[in-house]
């Protein structure tokens, strides 16, 4: 078979398994339609609000390694010797299935999650910076919105100085499409933004019950 044939179907199953709404179907486990509760949507922060920390703590992990896994099994058994671009293509087709599901009406979530992991296994380092900014601004605002924003805008800047100095062994189409994708989280929060910006976002404890705010 042809290597662009393998690897279409590579990135066809990517789709697949990224389009997988693990918050719907732990919410619906739970008794639970996330969509229509909170801030209707199906990703591991409206679970975290509406079912429970636990669960939604278990979605995130859910997202996150269908971002992580098909990468890291793309790399060692896709043909990247011949598609070397492989597990990146692979990594934004996750991407894409969870922000536009095919079993839910192309419907989904917001991609932080799943980004996350997908970035995990192409870029460790620039992401470590990326949670502990992330980490940093939820801890001081309570805002998982604000938090992931403000780590997708790092990325979507900070994967060009790394391509930058990386010399001649960068990868331009990978600074292209990680930027890109950092930025399309950030617009995908755009009524997250808009709470944020008329003071209405829900805020989220980790370590204690929320004092009066409301739920969106």
């Amino acid at each position: 078979m042809e290597s662009w044939m393998v690897a279409a179907a590579w990135m066809a199953g990517a789709y697949l398994v990224g389009g997988i709404p693990f918050g719907f179907l732990i919410g619906r486990m739970r008794g639970v339609d996330v969509r229509t509760v909170g801030s209707k949507n199906i990703g591991a922060t409206n679970v975290f609000r509406t079912v429970g920390k636990g669960w939604g703590l278990l979605a995130f992990a859910c997202d996150f390694l269908k971002g992580l896994v098909p990468v890291l099994l793309a790399r060692r058994f896709g043909p990247v010797g011949e598609c070397p671009w492989l597990p990146l293509a692979v990594g934004v087709m996750c991407v894409v299935g969870h922000m536009l599901t095919p079993y839910m009406k192309f419907r989904g979530g917001k991609g932080v999650a799943t980004a996350f992991g997908m970035l995990v296994a192409l870029v460790p380092q620039l992401v470590g910076v990326a949670f502990a900014l992330f980490a940093l601004v939820f801890a001081l605002s309570h805002y998982i919105s604000l938090g992931s924003c403000t780590a997708a805008a790092f990325l979507a800047v900070g994967v060009w100085f790394r391509w930058l100095g990386c010399a001649g062994t960068g990868d331009l189409p990978q600074a292209v499409l990680v930027s890109a994708m950092a930025l399309f989280v950030v617009w995908k929060h755009r009524s997250n933004i808009r709470r944020l910006a008329s003071g209405t976002e829900n805020k989220i404890y980790l370590l204690r019950g929320r004092k009066g705010d409301k739920e969106n």
